[in-house]
């Protein structure tokens, strides 16, 4: 299998896996799936995907199909079978019925900008030609969204005192 994965010179510290090359995109109308890269952010990641790629992944019959997620069946693992999964694990834990899988895409967004990602890199991660996408993704807690006010004030005080100061 030749491995979706690469390093980043900037991001040395995630070994082969600092970046992952996702082949078949969101297409847009009329055009072909597009190829684009997804860079690793959280430094626990790499060690993960480390140990799925060359511990687990290799134990699937399947897993000389190429497919990063084989399923025991089949050579890849489809989205209604991750989906019906999820709905199962989410049931069972007793976790609102309104999530889904997607619900992983818009959590990864939101972690991202609560972190501090720069929201064009976000977009960039997350493949949307529109920031107004990305930002329906978002769905930051109340916590950082008093964080961003205080922040702003302090900011705004600061700078309104800053000519008295220097007087």
């Amino acid at each position: 299998m030749t491995t979706p994965f690469g390093r980043n010179p900037q991001g040395r510290e995630f070994g082969e896996y600092g970046v992952l090359y996702v082949r078949h995109g969101k297409a847009k109308k009329g055009s072909p799936p597009k190829r684009r890269s997804v860079l690793t952010v959280w430094d626990w990641s790499a060690e993960i995907l480390q140990q799925w790629n060359e511990e687990v992944r290799p134990l699937f019959s399947t897993a000389g199909s190429g497919a990063l997620w084989p399923s025991e069946r089949s050579a890849r693992i489809g989205f209604s079978q991750m989906n019906t999964r999820f709905g199962a694990y989410r049931h069972a834990l007793g976790l609102d019925a309104g999530l889904d899988f997607h619900s992983f895409r818009r959590s990864y967004v939101t972690h991202l900008i609560e972190d501090g990602y720069d929201a064009r890199f976000v977009q960039e991660q997350v493949g949307h030609e529109h920031a107004s996408t990305t930002a329906i993704y978002t769905c930051v807690s109340s916590d950082f969204r008093t964080r961003s006010l205080r922040r702003a004030l302090d900011a705004t005080m600061e700078a309104a005192l800053r000519p008295a100061r220097n007087a």
